[in-house]
């Protein structure tokens, strides 16, 4: 079996995600049309977004029911990361906390799609 190495997200609007994406990651989509985005993350793992209404079989959930986890090196890279998605217009569903895993934060993206952002405590 290969390797997992893509996340599709079903979007209402394609091209409306790609734009979100791209400003909230610092990254142009190597892949793009009015129905589907595919960016390449730093880690190598694929982001497609697809618009929800081509895909076959029809997706039956929505947003917000499970998330994009990406990790980042310290707590401190956690507050920086928030106020620069912020900044970019990321809605804040829950704002960076002190966890029992470490420090994190979930931004939504336009589709109610989670995003995490998170680092892990040195010492559990």
């Amino acid at each position: 079996m290969s390797n997992a190495n893509t996340i599709f997200l079903y979007v209402a609007d394609a091209s409306a995600s790609a734009d979100f994406y791209a400003k909230l990651l610092g990254i142009a989509p190597v892949e793009a049309s009015p129905t589907f985005a595919l960016f390449i993350l730093p880690s190598g793992l694929a982001l497609g977004l697809w618009g929800k209404d081509g895909v076959q079989p029809a997706p039956i959930a929505g947003g917000g029911g499970s998330e994009i986890g990406f990790k980042v090196d310290s707590a401190a890279k956690i507050d920086r990361t928030h106020a620069d998605w912020l900044a970019k217009g990321a809605k804040i569903a829950f704002p960076p906390t002190d966890l029992d895993f470490g420090r994190s934060f979930v931004a939504l993206d336009p589709d109610g799609h989670r995003l995490r952002v998170y680092s892990v405590a040195e010492e559990l």
